[in-house]
């Protein structure tokens, strides 16, 4: 049988989420149940450490790149092991280039096939969907992501809480960071404008995976039929990464099926929009190329044959000056969709 996945959800490092996990690696050990720490960070956070006292620690593995050494998760080591339960700190951390999977969920996924529970830690600004609205927020470009399915398939995620005021107080005393590090903290991401934002994103994201954990079909039942269809419209354009991520966001909000299109106008695809492409696909997105002439027209075609009730599409490029009363691609398949909720994402930028 696959292991059951526990996700301790946070909204920026300090709110305990490693402790709680630790809590209840020690509560599971007491009760005679095998657990191993597979990866622990400790940030030197003295609290923290006290907790994996008596825990047996999978050692790590050295990894050689670019003339250094780094250590990684052993997740072989663990395999051969094979406890009960594994305790895992920083779900969307990436590998060292040259280790056998990518993204330490992927090394998670292995241990989870392999039959044994796991209990790992995640920032909710690592969530591959809020990647655009987070760097809006904050100004910061998370580069570690999760794609969202990899959440949602989780057994139970719980949401580690505390008062963005409270962290700031752990900062101020050195709890969570050295107090030189703290410091520009607190001057930059741990502002609490900041905090305040991300905490609503994690009591949100927490709200929708309980409803949907809820609202989901019992074993027996008729899964619940889909009402609504999204399509996204893909281009080549750098802001197609930003619609995929919206789009995405809503068809789970919405339970809906959700599809990618790209329309070319030749065999050969644009490299860029390949690449859009790929990363639709990293998030369980339906992906299809058409070809055709009028671009409104291959969409308005395609949307009606797969069912589709909303459209997701970037703002068109400008219009050159001698083209200006020409209809732009938005305002030809506003007139060709009538049928179809059209949704113009806006671009944002900082």
């Amino acid at each position: 049988m696959r292991g059951k996945l526990k996700i301790y959800l946070g909204y920026a490092a300090g709110v305990g989420k490693t402790y709680r996990m630790l809590e209840e690696a020690q509560l599971t050990r007491q009760k005679g149940v095998d657990v191993v720490i597979g990866y622990f960070e400790p940030h030197g956070r003295k609290q923290t450490i006290e907790k994996t006292e008596g825990l047996e620690i999978v050692p790590r593995r050295k990894v050689a790149y670019a003339g250094t050494q780094f250590e990684e998760m052993d997740t072989e080591a663990i395999l051969r092991r094979k406890p009960a339960v594994a305790m895992v700190d920083e779900f969307a951390h990436t590998n060292v280039p040259g280790s056998e999977r990518v993204k330490r969920w992927q090394d998670v996924d292995a241990l989870l096939d392999a039959g044994i529970d796991v209990l790992t830690t995640l920032n909710v600004q690592h969530l591959e969907s809020l990647n655009d609205q987070v760097w809006d927020v904050t100004g910061i470009r998370v580069r570690e992501t999760v794609p969202d399915w990899v959440v949602d398939a989780a057994d139970e995620v719980v949401f580690v809480d505390l008062t963005p005021r409270a962290l700031r107080n752990r900062l101020e005393r050195g709890v969570v960071y050295a107090p030189e590090k703290a410091q520009k903290a607190m001057e930059n991401f741990f502002i609490e404008s900041n905090l305040t934002a991300l905490r609503e994103m994690a009591m949100r994201h927490a709200a929708h995976e309980l409803e949907d954990k809820l609202e989901a079909p019992e074993a027996g039942q008729a899964p619940v039929l889909e009402t609504e269809r999204i399509l996204i419209c893909l281009t080549g354009r750098p802001s197609s990464a930003m619609l995929i991520r919206r789009a995405r966001r809503v068809a789970d909000y919405l339970q809906a099926g959700c599809l990618a299109l790209h329309v070319s106008k030749g065999p050969v695809m644009d490299e860029t929009a390949e690449r859009h492409m790929s990363f639709a696909r990293n998030l369980r997105i339906e992906t299809h190329i058409v070809e055709g002439e009028s671009v409104a027209q291959a969409i308005a075609e395609f949307a009606r044959k797969e069912r589709v009730t909303q459209i997701f599409m970037g703002r068109s490029a400008p219009m050159p000056w001698w083209k200006r009363f020409q209809e732009t691609t938005v305002q030809q398949l506003v007139r060709q969709a009538r049928d179809m909720q059209i949704t113009i994402v806006a671009d944002r930028r900082r």
